[in-house]
This record gives structure tokens, C-alpha cells and sequence, in this order.
């Protein structure tokens, strides 16, 4: 059962039961539950109801992440798809061109920053 079902659970419980003491309160007594009973039992009601808003959303929130994930994963493999890899080809049409004996260097280091001076 998730959090949000059992937030509703209790919720509902502590109603049921707030509700009944009261009733059955009045009925036997002619009054009511003392203030502290129903102070708890609506401070339980109320923040079981926030926290099953709040697991609503959360839940809500987490399925459009999936969903955008999903889209995300589609559109870069379409994207893969289409382009293909083009340095690949350009580092093979440069040593075709060259011979065997032309070496694919990787450029070294763009210069002295600041702090090497």
C-alpha cells in the first residue's frame, strides 16, 4: 500500500473516530470528548491529508520525469540515427587520402594561461 493510501486510511479512521467519540460522547454523557482527544485526532486527520496531497504530487511529478526521460532517450536516438558518427569518416577520407604512412595526431596544448608566465 503506498504512502498515500495509507495517509487516506488514517485520515478516514481518525474521522470515524473522532466523529463516534463525539457522538457517543453527547449520547451517554451530554457532552463531548475532551479538548485534547479532539485536538489530536484533527491534527492526525490534517496531517494526513496534507501528506497525501503532497505523495499525490510527488507521485504526479515522478511520472512526468519518466515520461520526459522516455522522450528525451527517443528523440537523441533519432538524433543518433540521422547524423551517424561524421569524425569517423572524416579521420578515414583523411588517412585514405595520405597514405599509411599519415599519423592522426592529437593537437596539444592551446597555450601558457596566466599562471605559467
Amino acid at each position: 500500500m503506498t504512502l498515500k493510501w495509507l495517509a487516506v486510511v488514517a485520515a478516514t479512521v481518525s474521522m470515524t473516530l473522532w466523529a463516534t467519540g463525539n457522538v457517543v460522547t453527547l449520547v451517554v454523557n451530554g457532552g463531548q470528548l475532551p479538548m485534547l482527544v479532539n485536538l489530536f485526532v484533527l491534527t492526525t486527520a490534517g496531517t494526513s491529508v496534507v501528506l497525501a496531497v503532497v505523495a499525490e504530487l510527488h507521485e504526479r511529478l515522478n511520472d512526468r520525469i519518466s515520461a520526459l526521460t522516455e522522450f528525451l532517450v527517443a528523440r537523441l536516438n533519432e538524433i543518433e540515427n540521422h547524423t551517424g558518427d561524421r569524425n569517423t569518416g572524416f579521420v578515414e577520407g583523411y588517412l585514405l587520402s595520405h597514405g599509411q604512412e599519415a599519423a592522426v595526431v592529437p593537437f596539444g596544448r592551446r597555450g601558457r594561461g596566466a599562471a605559467e608566465r
